[in-house]
């Protein structure tokens, strides 16, 4: 009873226990505040979490989608907006997101705008995919194309656009015409986009979308403009008459429309040019426009030949596009440059293509793919005109951290600009190249060898006699290379290298790569009659080792034994038989089959019949030279920067360039378009202004010239569209398309005036003068008298060739008038600095410097003229013209070598006046001999990449007497000698100029935080430092700065430090900038820093100062 009692007290008691925790708990949930929905969101991700790892990665993925869900369907906008931010994030990491669809087409009609732009984004990813829950939302979708917000009116349309199904054909096509005609440009563009989708979607709808595609080719605006080409090169690329209105108004919108729309117009342009232009390439006609160059050159061939010549003139509208692409060769973007530098080569006249040379180099800095695109372009170029990229050789030398196929590449490009003037130079770059431990890299060197061996004749022997050289290289693939290139070049002219093939056999046993077993075994059989003592011996090496040999070997060994058998039968015939019955059983049956097939051939008997009468026609017979050409030789056939030319086959959707017409279609058509804007800026001009007077206008013209020279040079990007014509021959350098000094356009304007007469170019040269010196107002007018009907006269004419027709040409010229007096006047006193450019922006070549007449310049004038400066380095980087101490004189020739002829010369540290590129040389003549001297003059000179300005010619030198002449070098920044020929009237002195790395600078006036700017620059592999102990005579800052100034022609930067001296100075060719640094540190020790990107002449200069400082 006890017992009983006692548990069913315990069984009440837990169960009192029981209720009293649950009343607990009730109480204690009853307490706590309810939990917001963002935390309980949190709360279970935070549990998603905690069961990820354990159920594992499909678990964590659908308690993620589970939790967005909820997020999409809550009605908190925060966490729909977060919701989708997560979505977006996901499918911007890759990760698929489509589970959500549902969910996410569901807040399509939210009006929160954030909310709305994130779930247009899904839908486009998403809407070709879940094609049926998109079409639910089309009515979402067409209202929200009347939204207010432009960016929801083009989502829709994107998101409308992307549900590829056939049956909402009919309300894509009205949602597109309608966003075509939107206020928005951004919602043009997106309906451009939304044109090829369609056109892709159903092609029938081919009319209705060019009807489109034509209202939005007369967009003014810059954003729809690259888009609807886009449009126009994937619906209906054939119609060119859908150009025509609107070529000259993509041309000036060029500059501005967006990188890759200006990719696609200008690959349109190029197709479209190629139709409607004569081509600037043909036979026979001289190039008439604006060209000095050719002009001064063929002056006198034009006289003889007169009859034969038909001047060129180029289309205005070609040059428009030309000029107007020009400026785009120095965009950022890799793709705008190549796509200029195709244009130029398709399109412009050869002595124009140069232009893009600059920009393409400036290409190989960036990344290896770019670099691969650009250099198979360059490859192409080079091969039929080298002169563009040979002054930049050194920018396709091989670097060591470049890849194997940008390595071939450059080599490709070397082989192509090799000549005799500079194969020296590029056969030592080979040289180093073949000792690389890339072994397909040094392969390929090897046969570029072979293909400069071949193209020039004259170092054909040097290259052979190299390669032999390689033969006894330790590696094998060097080794095999150079034997088949040897066997390549020895098919040329094998008369003359019976030696080179006897010491190819004498390395036959220590060569093992099978090829080249195999070159050498051909060889000597092709040219057994030429070692007819070394053949069999070859031969009877063969027979011993035929079993062990590769099988290419073995085919060369029973091909050299069949030759052997028809030459030398008496002491080859056993072993000939020997080596085909062991060819007759062997286990490759190609071996088996030559086996048999020779001899039958070469064994005459009662099967073998007729053929083996022709054994030695058919195995003897000379066979012709290989020809070693460049793999990019028939690439030229496709266009450039295309994926067709870097495959070199063509691609799905390639397009051909048409021929050019033999003659130009009607010009006419392009005019239509031309006067509306000019009808556009009337009015604005004469409310913005009242009329002025004639005699007023007049006046104000007359004294501000050089601004109305300004506002044209700088006004391309929104004038120019007017100006069809502008697009003739006398315009400038209108194309920068941005805003370029005064005096660089007034220096370019008397080329673009050429037909204006003389009384045009002398009023500028007085603009010139008049914004230079800035004269008083008494000065200024005074020259507007004598100017004024001169420029009048030459705005008459500037604004007849501008206009379209002879009608408009009077309203045209005054309208530029009107415009003139309204916008130069500010540009008075707001004269943007001058910049220095990558890129020469002239429209044509410039032309070669003419040399004046020796009677026009007296000695007493040439040294009045030299302390002027020519450079055109803008500050705070003026290049100055104070040459210290004396100058050192060197002897160029000793009177008695010379005949009684001696000269001396001496570097005066001037820029040289005719060419600021140029280092100035004067010669000191003197006539030591008895008798007069006459015609002294200079001869030949080389090597052929430098430039050499001659002194005029020296008619007569009396007995005893001196003259000081003048000459120019372009030494290229380098310390190479200059050899020339000194000739008088009798005979011809062979003499060298080597300058030292200092005379090739000039000083610089630098401030300190310029100088430590500009140094900033220059660090890395631009810096080169050495410590030196100074002689006990120069610690001194006077006898330093003396030392250094003698040594180098630099100029002094003044610093506010006693131990520190610094210098600059720029290179007289390139204009590099070069920085010396030399600080002075305990005792007699110093430190010597140069900064320049000219690494070879920083070496130099380093060295040269370190004995200037160093020696007492």
């Amino acid at each position: 009873m006890y017992g009983c009692g006692f548990s069913a007290f315990r069984l009440e008691a837990r169960g009192a226990m029981k209720a009293a925790l649950v009343s607990a708990e009730n109480l204690q949930l009853s307490l706590q505040p309810e939990l917001s929905q963002e935390e309980q969101a949190l709360t279970r991700a935070r549990r998603c979490h905690d069961h990820k790892e354990a159920q594992g990665p499909g678990y964590g993925r659908s308690c993620r989608n589970d939790e967005l869900k909820e997020m999409l369907e809550s009605n908190k906008e925060s966490l729909k907006l977060e919701a989708m931010k997560r979505i977006i994030g996901l499918i911007a990491k890759g990760k698929n997101a489509s589970e959500l669809f549902p969910a996410v087409v569901k807040n399509v009609a939210n009006k929160n705008i954030e909310l709305k732009k994130l779930v247009y984004v899904y839908l486009v990813r998403y809407a070709e995919e879940q094609q049926d829950l998109a079409l639910l939302s089309i009515s979402t979708f067409q209202r929200a194309l009347k939204d207010p917000n432009q960016l929801i009116r083009a989502s829709a349309l994107r998101v409308l656009s992307s549900i590829r199904v056939p049956i909402i054909v009919p309300i894509m096509m009205l949602a597109i015409k309608e966003s075509a005609s939107d206020m928005s440009p951004y919602v043009r563009k997106t309906s451009a986009h939304a044109i090829q989708k369609l056109y892709s979607l159903d092609p029938e709808q081919r009319e209705h979308l060019i009807e489109v595609i034509e209202k939005l080719l007369k967009d003014k605006s810059t954003l729809v403009a690259g888009s609807v080409v886009m449009a126009f090169e994937e619906v209906c690329p054939d119609r060119i008459d859908l150009i025509h209105k609107n070529y000259r108004k993509l041309c000036n919108l060029l500059v501005d429309v967006e990188e890759w729309g200006q990719v696609v117009i200008i690959s349109m342009l190029t197709r479209y040019a190629r139709t409607q232009f004569t081509s600037p390439w043909q036979e026979g006609v001289s190039f008439d426009e604006n060209n000095e160059k050719a002009f001064y050159d063929s002056d006198s061939e034009e006289k003889r030949d007169e009859t034969e010549t038909k001047p060129y003139m180029m289309d205005p509208d070609h040059r428009l596009l030309l000029r107007n692409t020009k400026p785009l060769l120095q965009s950022r973007n890799t793709a705008v440059v190549m796509a200029v530098a195709q244009l130029y080569w398709h399109l412009a006249p050869t002595h124009e293509v140069s232009a893009v040379t600059k920009s393409l180099v400036r290409l190989l800095r960036s990344h290896r793919e770019v670099q691969y695109v650009v250099l198979q372009n360059i490859a192409t170029m080079s091969i039929q005109r080298k002169g563009m990229f040979e002054p930049y050789m050194k920018s396709f030398y091989v670097r060591s951290t470049d890849p194997t196929h940008i390595k071939t590449l450059k080599l490709e490009i070397l082989t192509n600009l090799a000549n005799e003037a500079n194969i020296s130079t590029i056969l030592r770059e080979f040289q180093t190249y073949v000792k690389s431990q890339d072994k397909a890299f040094a392969a390929a060197t090897i046969q570029a060898i072979g293909r400069c061996a071949t193209n020039i004749s004259e170092v054909t022997d040097t290259c052979l006699n190299g390669l032999v050289l390689l033969l006894s290289n330790r590696d094998e693939t060097v080794v095999a290379e150079s034997v088949v290139v040897i066997k390549k070049l020895l098919q040329t002219q094998p008369t003359q290298h019976s030696e080179i093939i006897k010491h190819m056999a004498k390395l036959f046993d220590k060569i093992t790569v099978a090829m080249a077993r195999a070159s050498i075994l051909w060889l000597i059989g092709e040219y057994c009659e030429r070692v007819p003592k070394i053949a069999p011996d070859v031969l009877r090496k063969m027979a011993k080792s035929f079993t062990s040999e590769e099988d290419i070997v073995k085919l060369q060994i029973v091909n050299l034994a069949a030759k052997l058998y028809l030459t030398n039968s008496k002491q080859t015939k056993l072993l000939t038989q020997y080596i085909l019955n062991l060819g007759k059983y062997d286990q490759n049956y190609d071996i088996r089959d030559r086996t048999r097939f020779i001899r039958q051939l070469i064994v005459p008997n009662e099967k073998s019949g007729a053929l083996s009468k022709y054994a030695r026609r058919i195995l003897l017979a000379p066979k012709p030279a290989p020809l070693l050409q460049s793999a990019f030789k028939d690439r030229d056939r496709y266009q450039l920067g295309t994926l067709s030319h870097s495959l070199n086959l063509k691609a799905s959707g390639y397009q051909e360039l048409s021929d050019w017409p033999a003659v130009a279609p009607d010009q006419s058509v392009r005019n239509v378009e031309v006067i509306e804007p000019v009808n556009e800026w009337v009015p604005t001009v004469g409310k913005s202004k009242p009329a002025k007077s004639a005699k007023s206008e007049d006046k104000f013209y007359s004294d501000s010239e050089g601004e109305q020279v300004d506002r044209k040079g700088s006004k391309n990007s929104s004038s120019s569209s007017n100006d069809s014509s502008s697009s003739s021959s006398s315009s400038s350098s209108e194309g920068s398309g941005s805003e370029e000094s005064d005096e660089e356009t007034s220096d370019e304007s008397p080329k673009s005036s050429s037909q204006s007469g003389e009384g045009s170019s002398e009023s500028e040269t007085d603009q010139k003068k008049e914004k230079n010196k800035k004269n008083t107002d008494s000065k200024a007018k005074s020259k507007a008298v004598n100017s004024e009907s001169e420029e009048n006269n030459n705005m008459v004419s500037s604004s007849s060739e501008d206009g379209s027709s002879s009608s408009s040409s009077d309203s045209d010229s005054d309208t530029e008038q009107k415009k003139s007096s309204s916008r130069s006047k500010p540009k008075v006193h707001e004269r943007p600095p001058k910049e220095v450019s990558l890129l020469d922006l002239d429209d044509v070549a410039p032309s070669a410097p003419t040399t004046p007449k020796a009677s026009a310049y007296s000695p007493s004038l040439l040294s009045d003229l030299e302390g002027l400066s020519l450079s055109s380095v803008s500050s705070p980087m003026q290049v100055t013209v104070q040459p210290f101490g004396p100058v050192k004189s060197h002897e160029l020739l000793h009177h008695m070598s010379g005949k009684g002829l001696s000269a001396r010369y001496h570097f005066p540290r001037q820029p040289f006046l005719y060419q600021p590129s140029m280092v100035q040389l004067q010669i000191t003549l003197t006539n030591a001999s008895d008798q007069p001297l006459e015609g002294i003059h200079l001869g030949e000179h080389s090597p052929a990449s430098l430039t050499l300005h001659r002194f005029s010619p020296v008619e007569r030198l009396e007995p005893q007497a001196s003259v000081t002449v003048s000459m120019g070098i372009d030494f290229n920044d380098s310390t190479q000698a200059a050899n020339f020929q000194l000739c008088t009237k009798e005979a011809e002195f062979s003499v060298s100029i080597q300058p030292a790395v200092g005379e090739l600078l000039l000083p610089t006036s630098l401030s300190q935080a310029d100088f430590e700017k500009e140094q900033g620059k220059l660090l890395g592999m631009n810096e080169t430092s050495a410590t030196i102990t100074m002689a006990e005579g120069h610690c001194s800052s006077a006898v330093l700065n003396k030392q250094v100034r003698s040594m180098a022609n630099l100029g002094e930067v003044i610093t506010g430090h006693n131990n520190t001296h610094r210098f600059a100075g720029r290179t007289v060719s390139s204009g590099a900038l070069v920085l010396v640094t030399v600080e002075k540190r305990e005792a007699a020790d110093a430190t010597i820093t140069v900064n320049t990107d000219k690494s070879v002449m920083a070496s130099m200069l380093l060295r040269d100062l370190k004995q200037a400082l160093a020696s007492a």
